[in-house]
């Protein structure tokens, strides 16, 4: 294994440092042990390291891996797509991303917009090549710097769960925060802002002062995560809280104002943790909450849900992802589990596929928007894996010798972050994966991907 350099993101505020210090993160990777002349498999959390061990990252098992830092850790974000994500395919990479702030104080805390751009693929080891002009190496070094962008809206309270709209020329974020609204603020002078740097000198002249929603809802009473856009009709959300209750919004004429049905979707008995609408039929999304359940819903036939699996994790249900392409639901719970119902079967109460890989609570699932069988997610364990369906076991599959067998849906397993809160596949970028943790962001694809 061999040491390197992790990339953050330098900006001109001052917000974030340069760190080329050396990673101690690590994926899975194979490891030969010279003494015993045979290869062995490290899987985190499972195989303890020993006294004054420490693990590296081997940069050729990544086409692409940055690091970014933020100040105070975000606990959730979103992607933004714009015209110079779509379908990049060569190198340098940029995007654009919404965040929001868990700060020490309510008062710390912003509404993030930033862009990373100049992102180049991970370079293999050199160290058997010999430079002939060393300026010359350090010219490129600097043209392959990593670039950022951001503009910040000063936000009273910690922002639990951020999810951003685009519509023709919209741009809005819904924010849940711990001060138990739900925020509809438009991110225009932002991504403006991020994109020029004559709107980012009048950004920051006229940025004064907390952000301003241009629409808010108090009706929930208290916080809660679980928030949603539809993607068939835009301008629908639903929210939950962390009392039981959902919310759908239904937009009004010109956008710019939602009407809120006083009468919750309400058969949770606790906290609802996440939800998603469905990618195919306009009126039904799915929730999962900590009284173990998952259900479906259609909002033509209030308050009663359609479908339940209502033992469907053996604790706290945390996070759902719906496939885009498949009628497929993810699931991952506090019991670390990670699980796939098939909807058409979704009344027997039994996953078509369940892994347990990660040994913490499982705190964020996705799957990956251009490939219906690939899906990725992160743990309190500190690591965010990858898996692909597709892959079926067979005779002389690789194992994890004396530890267990892996199982062959298992592609990648990436370290490196501490917390690991939320991750989001790139929707226009293929394979490439970026996290949230309490010690900032990773942006990175894997050579599985």
């Amino acid at each position: 294994m061999s040491a390197s350099n992790r990339d953050t993101f330098s900006s001109a505020d001052g917000e974030m440092e340069e760190n080329n210090s050396s990673s101690d993160g690590d994926e899975m990777e194979e490891e030969t042990d010279e003494g015993e002349g045979a290869g062995k498999v490290y899987v985190p959390g499972l195989q303890p390291l020993k006294p004054g061990e420490e693990l590296e990252m081997d940069r050729s098992a990544y086409r692409v891996y940055h690091e970014c830092q933020t100040g105070a850790p975000c606990l959730s974000f979103d992607v933004l797509q714009d015209g110079e994500g779509h379908g990049q395919e060569q190198f340098p990479l940029s995007m654009v991303l919404c965040a929001g702030t868990q700060a020490d104080t309510a008062s710390s805390n912003r509404l993030l917009v930033m862009r990373m751009h100049n992102l180049y693929g991970t370079e293999k080891d050199k160290e058997d090549e010999e430079s002939s002009d060393e300026d010359s190496d350090e010219d490129e070094d600097e043209e392959k710097k990593p670039q950022l962008e951001l503009a910040m809206m000063p936000h009273y309270g910690g922002i639990n769960r951020v999810r951003v709209l685009q519509h023709g020329e919209l741009s809005l974020a819904a924010v849940w925060s711990d001060k138990g609204q739900v925020e509809i603020f438009d991110l225009k002078p932002q991504l403006d802002a991020v994109h020029s740097t004559a709107a980012m000198a009048t950004f920051l002249k006229h940025q004064q002062g907390e952000a301003r929603p241009v629409f808010s809802f108090s009706g929930h009473m208290i916080e809660g995560f679980a928030i949603d856009w539809s993607p068939k009709v835009p301008g629908r959300l639903v929210s939950g809280d962390c009392k039981k209750n959902i919310h759908v919004w239904e937009p009004q004429e010109g956008g710019a104002s939602w009407k809120i049905d006083q009468r919750p979707f309400s058969c949770h008995s606790k906290s609802v943790e996440d939800l998603q609408w469905s990618p195919t039929e306009a009126t039904v999304f799915a929730s999962c909450s900590v009284d173990r359940s998952i259900r479906i819903w259609d909002i033509r036939a209030p308050p009663n849900s359609m479908l339940s699996a209502d033992e469907a994790h053996s604790s706290d249900v945390n996070v759902i992802s719906w496939n885009r392409s498949e009628p497929f639901l993810l699931s991952g719970g506090d019991d670390g589990v990670l699980k796939v119902w098939d909807l058409r079967q979704f009344r027997s109460g039994q996953p078509v596929a369940s892994f347990k890989q990660h040994s913490a609570p499982v705190t964020s699932v996705e799957w990956n928007p251009v490939d219906s069988s690939v899906f990725a997610a992160s743990g309190a364990d500190d690591v965010v894996s990858q898996w692909d369906l597709s892959v079926e076991a067979c005779d002389g599959s690789p194992s994890a010798g004396d530890i267990k067998e892996l199982p062959p849906q298992l592609l990648f397993l990436h370290q490196g972050q501490t917390e690991v809160k939320e991750i989001h596949w790139h929707p226009q970028i293929p394979g490439i994966l970026i996290s949230t943790a309490l010690s900032g962001f990773n942006v990175f694809r894997t050579i599985s991907v």
